[in-house]
């Protein structure tokens, strides 16, 4: 079965996060996104592991559906109807856990996702992580845990449980990250480092960033969108073409593509990895920004005020890179770079991507055409020539074809992707 997988979410209890992200919300925004299969997130969380129990049972193997007695919220500023063909939405139980620790004389501060099949896993590692530090301050909790040892606790305590490292180049928590990371995943994981075998390229990088990393190559790399509200749902998602349930998922992790060829994880959608936060270096206060290269000339410091700027995703992967292009392993995953369809629409008609004028479009081509996926990355550019916005087909088009101008975060600051150059591609909807 082919499916669309977001495996890094998270809920109302965590930091900076909607209150909207319930349960029942985010089952509906995955049929509007198109994704099948959701991480459930912050499972540590004493009261969100309470709701997803009340709301959740099991369905496939490992995978968990809404109760019957409950449905999608599909609460909306304007009136929405999901396509009868669209699939209702599974869960898989998933945390992210914030390790800080010291290691090698240096503090290391590095995120881990994990995922279980069963409730009683959870509830299990959850009551060893509880004797560590308290799981209800945020669903994210930070622990002094070495990344090692927790990796150890969910092979003891949730069978079939893994790890997968988060956004590993991410400056302040992540395993590569410039400001507390490690340089390999040996030196972080130790005797245990065979036992991860997929890593989250995060929002600042993308796969090709990766694969000018040989030590990466036994790796399968994933993207999510790590959102914190459902709306942002599937701006990275990954697609297998596997069996439908959590060994199968697993599976296709560890062993991407079988011998006879087959992807059993087809494809991963990306961002455009200049729109992360972190993708270029700079120092965010004096509003200066510059690339790996003219960051070493300057020795790392913002040439506005002399303090050391934040080194971005681009140059940590230069610092680990031993090849000057990227090297796919055989069967590699398909590759979608793609603008979230509200941002697009956004720049079309010259407004705010959260705006009612965006949302109203947004969901009008939804119930026309179907999923934001859908039609993003499948629907015939000579079909959205109907959807009463003449410049939506070419738009995707060359959003399609990578043709698109880049403006790269950093610091902490999102970066900007547009279809057009600047004045160019703006109209007015029709009344």
């Amino acid at each position: 079965m082919r499916f669309i997988a977001d495996l890094h979410i998270h809920s109302p209890y965590s930091r900076a996060t909607s209150n909207k992200s319930n349960i029942r919300s985010l089952a509906a925004w995955s049929q509007i996104k198109g994704v099948h299969l959701l991480g459930t997130g912050d499972f540590t969380h004493p009261l969100w592991f309470r709701e997803l129990q009340e709301a959740l049972e099991p369905a496939e193997p490992g995978f968990f559906q809404l109760k019957r007695s409950l449905s999608p919220d599909f609460s909306l500023p304007f009136s929405f109807t999901p396509s009868p063909e669209s699939l209702p939405a599974r869960f898989v139980l998933s945390a992210e856990i914030s390790c800080i620790y010291k290691r090698h004389g240096k503090v290391r501060k590095v995120h881990n996702l994990i995922y279980v099949p069963d409730f009683a896993s959870v509830e299990r590692i959850n009551k060893t992580l509880a004797t560590i530090g308290n799981l209800a301050t945020d669903g994210r909790p930070i622990l002094g845990l070495d990344s090692r040892d927790l990796l150890e606790i969910v092979m003891g305590k949730a069978s079939g449980g893994f790890l997968v490292p988060a956004h590993i180049w991410t400056p302040w928590f992540s395993m590569f990250g410039s400001r507390s990371g490690f340089d390999s995943v040996e030196e972080c994981f130790g005797d245990l480092a065979a036992h991860v075998f997929s890593l989250e390229t995060g929002l600042s990088s993308d796969p090709a960033m990766n694969r000018l990393v040989s030590a990466l190559d036994q790796y399968t790399l994933i993207s999510n969108s790590d959102c914190h509200s459902p709306g942002k749902l599937c701006r990275e998602a990954n697609v297998f073409d596997t069996s439908f349930d959590f060994f199968a998922m697993k599976a296709a992790l560890q062993a991407p593509c079988d011998v006879s060829g087959h992807r059993h994880l087809a494809a991963t959608i990306e961002f455009f990895p200049e729109e992360g936060k972190y993708h270029h270096d700079g120092h965010r206060n004096c509003g200066f920004c510059c690339d790996p290269y003219q960051s070493r000339e300057l020795h790392g410091l913002c040439p506005v005020c002399g303090n050391p700027m934040t080194i971005g995703v681009l140059s940590r992967v230069l610092d680990l890179a031993d090849r000057q292009s990227p090297v796919f392993p055989s069967g590699a995953p398909d590759v979608f770079s793609l603008i979230p369809l509200q941002e697009i629409l956004a720049e079309l008609l010259g407004v705010g991507a959260g705006t009612k004028t965006v949302m109203a479009k947004y969901l009008q081509l939804i119930q026309k055409f179907g999923s934001e996926l859908t039609i993003l990355t499948e629907t015939p550019v000579t079909e959205l020539l109907s959807a009463d916005l003449p410049l939506l087909g070419e738009a995707i088009s060359r959003v399609r074809q990578n043709q698109v101008q880049r403006k790269a975060g950093f610091d902490g600051e999102f970066g900007t992707i547009k279809v057009y150059k600047e004045g160019k591609g703006k109209l007015k909807s029709k009344k």
